[in-house]
């Protein structure tokens, strides 16, 4: 019963974690925030990727840890399966190639506000579109990667599995939300693009 009630509280503080980064992301916000304090707006996405790690911290250091193995593999398996992980690995480094990553810091918007550069909500969003290297797998090649890269370990206990469940979840239902503002910036070039590529998981339409 006990490790029943570890997982459930585990799945309960990824939820929470979960909703608040999804809100904190949504357009809804970046307008409030633009509207009440549109001089900060370019430090908005600095901000938010800071709270974001903070908060996963906190739900990290707070949740308990069940260390109930589901399988620990022997010599030489424990070293065969991270040949996926680190192509796992190679991949994300690939698909950081094709988007800004400064931006995708909340460096860049920083920049251009110290360039005198008009503060706006398109300062904290990136409004490049891209069709080549990884996006020609799938959607969301950097979803897809991070989840191989967590999926191949050589040991899995009761939380790691339970928490990657939880994270692959998110990342299925936030790509949700992220292309309906793609969508509404891109328009016609983005619903192309999502009738001849796959969301997450190349090859399948999902």
């Amino acid at each position: 019963m006990s490790i029943l009630l570890d997982v459930l509280i585990i799945i309960f503080f990824f939820f929470l974690f979960a909703l608040f980064h999804s809100v904190l992301a949504s357009r809804k916000i970046k307008v409030f925030f633009s509207e009440k304090y549109s001089g900060l707006l370019p430090y908005y996405r600095l901000l938010y990727n800071i709270v974001s790690f903070i908060s996963f911290y906190i739900v990290y250091s707070i949740v308990p840890k069940p260390d109930i193995k589901i399988y620990d593999l022997n010599s030489p398996w424990d070293l065969v399966i991270l040949i996926p992980q680190f192509l796992s690995l190679a991949g994300i480094l690939w698909t950081i190639r094709y988007f800004d990553l400064m931006e995708f810091l909340g460096i860049e918007q920083i920049l251009k506000r110290n360039r005198e550069l008009p503060a706006t909500i398109e300062l904290d969003g990136n409004k490049s579109l891209h069709f080549r290297g990884p996006y020609r797998l799938c959607r969301h090649p950097l979803y897809f990667f991070i989840i191989l890269f967590l999926v191949f370990r050589p040991t899995m206990t009761l939380f790691y599995l339970t928490a990657f469940i939880c994270i692959s979840i998110y990342f299925y239902i936030g790509s949700y939300f992220e292309e309906e503002k793609l969508v509404e910036d891109f328009g016609e070039s983005y619903i192309n693009y999502q009738k001849t590529t796959p969301r997450i998981i190349p090859f399948l339409h999902v």
